[in-house]
């Protein structure tokens, strides 16, 4: 062994040891006749002590190190006469015997440091130096760490974990595929999963009641902070059970996973309707850290100005105590940030309600005394500020819901360390898509609809399957989608219709999905479940922003892996091989 401890375990109680320890060389310090060494492995920092009076073979050696160089110690572990009281073996020190260099290291090409020197570029390009850096280490730890309690909890709750294959037939439907060519079937290709969908649901069938997997997923999709074309999913699914079942079960792990990684006590988890959550907070995934819930203002027409009387909708919200900080700067700074295309707003309506006066960008048309009563009707009162938007619904609530997150933001009203969960419930079965003339799935193919609207799947009326509500549910933590799931469709009728909904001919859902259809005729038992992004999960749980963080080897925002320089050609064999031809 090269070590009999690690540089992270040593105490106190540990002086007059003879130990070895091996590592990297955190930085060398030359003090006259003394030098000394910070030794670093994954565990932690030790110093080590070098006297060129009592050993100066190991000092010189000492001294020719650098940044980085791998070397092993031998030597006896004393109290330190200056104690570092940051460091866990801040109260000792190695008095080094003999020293022996393992690898020299050419100089990094950024600090090995906390805060680093180091761009993110450059850091991706020398990944296994950035992990070596504790922000980045101590993230994979937390990683592991919600995945073993996931292990456990699951495991309790008698879940078995069970393999999926990676070589999978492409479906159109969703995101899109990685393919692989097959090499002894000329012609044809594999797909990389987009998640486990169809297996677990065969696996229900097979009697396996209770699976989970934490799994490697694929999306061929454009990239943003919080994906990846590569990513991990806790892929769970249930049989025998019906809605409440699962959100019981999953609200379960996730509060055992805040318990024990954070020692964190969630409360239990409120519901909202898709409905509500679109009306009050213009998102499927609301921010419930602060207020800023909307109102409908629909009273504020009538009374003459064309732009609102003719709106189909009108919705705002009140930000209390804060009329101060809006001036005519910012409220035009304001608008600017609404008219982008991102977000493709008109403009903004304000309306700050002074302690002396009324401002608004409305004032010509409402009185102060019609502005004050509207003010009382919805909760505002002197120090608060209106914005109002209007337009077309949807699109209204959606610019609205962008604009209520930015308020915020600038406000600084969103509180760190604070968690709040919540289940998003009765999603629309369907969504109309106007470009391709045809109905897609809001979650998958093989959501169930809601009990109460079954009926209406046997309808032809664009309106009525619309309207249909899914048996879906997403769990939401600070204003980020945790997870996803549905009730599935466990009936070959059934699922045959809605493949028939979403524009797929017999023949079509037979090729897609028979194996699926054919697994229905022998006794499928009534299932759902749900997948966690783990990435995610873990970045919401520690209050950061990006997956990447938490990914051994992310990909870039082109989806390159720059460390390898993948993608990248193959050999021209290789292709001939696959029966590949290339268009030049």
């Amino acid at each position: 062994m090269y070590r009999s401890h690690t540089c992270g375990e040593l105490r106190i109680g540990d002086v007059g040891k003879s130990v070895k320890l091996s590592g990297w060389v955190q930085i060398v310090r030359n003090l006259g006749g003394m030098s000394f060494i910070d030794l670093r492995d994954r565990y932690g920092i030790t110093q080590l002590a070098f006297n060129m009076e009592e050993n100066a073979a190991a000092c010189e050696m000492a001294r020719s190190c650098g940044r980085e160089y791998v070397i092993s110690v031998q030597g006896k572990v004393r109290e330190r006469s200056s104690k570092n009281p940051n460091r866990a073996t801040g109260d000792i020190e190695i008095a080094v015997e003999s020293l022996t260099i393992l690898n020299e290291s050419q100089v990094p090409p950024f600090t090995i440091e906390d805060e680093s020197d180091g761009g993110e570029e450059l850091r991706m390009r020398y990944r296994y130096l950035d992990i070596r850096r504790n922000p980045v280490k101590e993230k994979m730890i937390f990683r592991h760490q919600v995945a073993l309690e996931t292990r456990k909890y699951l495991s309790e709750h008698h879940f078995l974990e069970i393999e999926t294959p990676y070589l999978i037939k492409s479906t159109p439907e969703g995101a899109r595929d990685f393919i692989v060519p097959s090499r002894m079937n000329p012609g044809q290709f594999y797909a990389l999963p987009q998640s486990p969908q169809t297996f677990k649901q065969i696996l229900m069938v097979a009697g396996m009641d209770r699976y989970f997997q934490i799994v490697r997923c694929f999306r061929d999709e454009d990239l943003r902070a919080d994906r990846q074309p590569e990513f991990t999913q806790i892929d769970c699914e249930m049989a025998f059970v019906e809605q409440e079942d699962i959100l019981q079960t999953f609200e379960g792990l996730t509060k055992s996973l805040f318990k024990n990684c954070l020692n964190v006590s969630l409360p239990d988890f409120p519901r909202m309707d898709y409905d509500d959550a679109m009306e009050w907070y213009g998102s499927d995934k609301p921010d419930l850290r602060f207020d800023l819930k909307f109102v409908e203002l629909s009273r504020m027409k009538g009374k003459g100005f064309s732009i609102i009387d003719g709106a189909e909708s009108v919705y705002g919200f009140i930000v209390k105590e804060k009329e101060a900080a809006f001036s005519n700067k910012d409220i035009n700074d304001l608008t600017e940030w609404l008219k982008r295309p991102q977000i493709g707003a008109k403009g903004l309506i304000y309306i700050k309600f002074g302690a002396e006066s009324i401002k608004s960008s409305i004032g010509k048309f409402y009185s102060d005394e019609e502005l004050r009563t509207l003010g009382n009707d919805i909760g505002a009162t002197t120090g608060d500020v209106v914005f109002i938007l209007l337009g077309e619904k949807d699109k209204t609530l959606k610019q609205l819901g962008d604009f209520r997150l930015e308020i915020a933001r600038r406000l600084n009203l969103i509180p760190e360390g604070v968690f709040k969960p919540l289940w998003v419930l009765n999603f629309p079965l369907l969504e109309w898509n106007e470009e391709a003339q045809r109905f897609f799935a809001m979650h998958h193919p093989f959501t169930s609809p809601l009990p109460d609207d079954m009926h209406k799947m046997q309808s032809t009326d664009k309106n009525t399957l619309s309207s249909i509500r899914a048996a879906a549910y997403d769990l939401v933590i600070n204003g980020a989608e945790i997870g996803g799931g549905s009730i599935r469709i466990h009936d070959r009728t059934m699922q045959s219709k809605n493949f028939e909904i979403l524009g797929f001919s017999s023949n079509e859902a037979e090729k897609q999905f028979g194996f699926l259809l054919g697994a229905f005729e022998f006794g499928a038992p009534p299932h759902g479940g749900i997948a966690f992004g783990l990435d995610r999960l873990c970045t919401i749980m520690q209050g950061n922003t990006s997956i990447r963080d938490y990914i051994a080897f992310p990909k870039n925002n082109t989806g390159r892996d720059t460390m390898i320089d993948a993608p990248s050609s193959i050999d021209e064999k290789q292709l001939m091989e696959l029966n590949i031809q290339l268009k030049v």
